[in-house]
């Protein structure tokens, strides 16, 4: 399995576990982790040739 896949994976948890938080602070805390985990396999993505400098940047 690629590394960014990973990422992704770790990005859609995050995504399940803000939906199943008790609080607004976790929430918020988890729907950052998921976009950081986001950005992490798209930088990935990229590294690895998988997607153009010039569609990153779109």
């Amino acid at each position: 399995m690629k590394q960014s896949q990973h990422y992704l994976e770790r990005a859609e948890n995050c995504a399940t576990l803000a939906e199943q938080a008790v609080n607004k602070p976790a929430k918020n805390r988890y729907k950052r982790m998921e976009e950081a985990w986001r950005a992490l396999a798209e930088e990935q993505q990229w590294l690895d040739g998988e997607v153009a400098p010039q569609e990153r940047a779109a």
